[in-house]
């Protein structure tokens, strides 16, 4: 019996000096962090870009890893380069330093790039407690708050642990990273940087490590993300706004001439009705299965949404993203509230973002676009129109398009997402949440394209992290998961 209990106790000490060394790991990866976040990170600003790149070669350079400045017509990219082994297959990794602009006045701290440490209170409010509580002990849903926070600052910080922990006798993997510095911008330079750079960028897989992982918190693998375009469409009346009973029930009225045609647009399910914007897209039986996989919380969505019934665009969550979008993001006319006036306004504006799939091209849905408005009986321009156009046609729309980013999507069967799930089987004892395609859009398809390499997004950061928004925040627990992940992926062979 006695042998027992000391064998327990063994047990028990070893756990807990396991715990303590994990604690101490994520505290070491924290101070880096506060440091990293403290940089701010405008890729409009040469100077921010310059001191982010300065910060990361430091720490790449002390892990062994030969970098590079690789220039674009803009701001310069990270290159790092850890070479283990030439008969290992290489994987490059792909993150980015920049991050959204922000506004002070609109964050509940005192400054983005000043990261606080905060928990929530019994009111589920956030509260800012000291750093110094750290010391004592970590509860790993304390969240840090600052810009950049999630997106995309920590995936950097926790693989730049996740290696400081990882014996280099069991990496099974030469190592590239390349971390981009206008991604926020919708890297308009990274395509041809990569083109210049093949041989350099050259790898067997290419992992992106951004956005956030599934809301289960579960760990996941997304084998795919939507592209965008963009367009401004604006109806025009009379040439300056008139008054409402003067020329009311004469004067053609743009916002309404402009939400009947943005009506027609869609029917009351929310699905797209201009001829042949889904052709091509087709979904069998084990894609839907595929979908029907991936464990969302219908309810929990709804709820999070404060929505009674989705668009029935698709049978879930899932399949609504299978499919190019058509959304208005932003309506303009006149003025509403305490400012809103008795007229007829001379105009009304609205911006329209389409999210791609990889069946759609945009300028095919572009197109459809137009046609359907003409079919409406508009007259299409690309500028405001001449009095003669006024007086010429009756229906008038101006049409400004934008340039667009495109989809990718891996096939999910493909050898690098049975290696990823295999790494995180094992890291996990659990199998990850498969996505085909998630819904936001990351500008890496020329990119994948140029460099003719199979790509897979594993993302670290918690869902509801506020990126790109006031109060953007992590959670503690997820930079561990982050090192833990990255260890895995370090660890595992890609043979079968």
């Amino acid at each position: 019996m006695r042998r027992i209990t000391i064998i327990l106790v063994c047990i028990l000490s070893l756990g807990h000096i396991e715990a303590q060394s994990d604690d101490q790991q994520l505290r070491n990866a924290i101070t880096d962090l506060r440091s990293f976040l403290s940089i701010p990170n405008s890729g409009l600003s040469a100077a921010d870009v310059k001191a982010n790149i300065a910060w990361l070669q430091q720490e790449l350079n002390e892990r062994g890893f030969h970098t590079k400045e690789v220039p674009t017509l803009s701001n310069p990219i990270l290159f790092g380069e850890l070479a283990i082994d030439k008969g290992l297959p290489t994987v490059l990794f792909y993150m980015h330093l920049d991050g959204q602009a922000v506004d002070k006045s609109k964050w509940d701290q005192e400054d983005p790039f000043i990261p606080v440490l905060k928990k929530q209170n019994d009111q589920r409010e956030w509260q800012q407690i000291e750093w110094s509580a750290m010391e004592h002990t970590i509860d790993y849903d304390w969240r840090i708050f600052a810009r950049s926070a999630s997106d995309d600052k920590m995936p950097i910080v926790a693989f730049l642990h996740a290696l400081d922990h990882t014996d280099k006798a069991d990496l099974k993997c030469n190592i590239k990273i390349i971390i981009d510095s206008e991604e926020e911008l919708s890297s308009p330079n990274l395509t041809a940087a990569v083109k210049e750079n093949l041989e350099l960028l050259s790898a067997d897989a290419l992992i992106i490590n951004d956005g956030p992982v599934h809301r289960s918190g579960q760990p996941t693998l997304v084998f795919g993300c939507r592209g965008i375009t963009s367009f401004h469409i604006t109806t025009w009346g009379p040439i300056r706004p008139q008054h409402s009973g003067h020329y009311g029930n004469y004067a053609p009225n743009p916002a309404l001439m402009l939400s009947q045609l943005l009506a027609s647009m869609k029917d009351e399910d929310g699905r797209v009705t201009i001829d042949g914007y889904y052709d091509g897209i087709t979904l069998d039986k084990r894609t839907k299965q595929i979908l029907a996989n991936v464990p969302d919380d219908e309810d929990g969505i709804l709820e999070y949404l404060q929505i009674n019934t989705p668009d029935q665009v698709g049978a879930n969550y899932q399949e609504s993203l299978q499919y190019p979008s058509l959304n208005i993001r932003g309506m303009k006319s006149a003025w509403v509230g305490a400012r809103a006036r008795t007229i007829v306004p001379d105009m009304a504006t609205a911006a329209i973002d389409i999210r791609l799939v990889p069946e759609s091209d945009p300028t095919r849905l572009l197109q459809l676009v137009r046609d359907h408005i003409q079919d409406k009986g508009y007259h299409i321009l690309d500028r405001e129109p001449t009095t003669d156009e006024r007086l010429a046609y009756p229906k008038i729309v101006t049409m400004a398009t934008k340039g667009y980013t495109l989809p990718f999507r891996t096939d999910m069967d493909a050898p690098i997402g049975q290696w990823l799930t295999k790494a995180i089987q094992a890291k996990y004892n659990q199998d990850p949440v498969a996505i085909r395609i998630m819904g936001g859009t990351v500008p890496m398809a020329p990119f994948i394209k140029a460099l003719e390499v199979p790509a897979v997004i594993v993302p670290m950061v918690n869902a509801d992290n506020n990126q790109h928004s006031p109060n953007e925040n992590v959670r503690l627990s997820y930079i561990a998961n982050a090192m833990k992940t990255f260890n895995a992926i370090f660890t595992t062979s890609m043979k079968n």
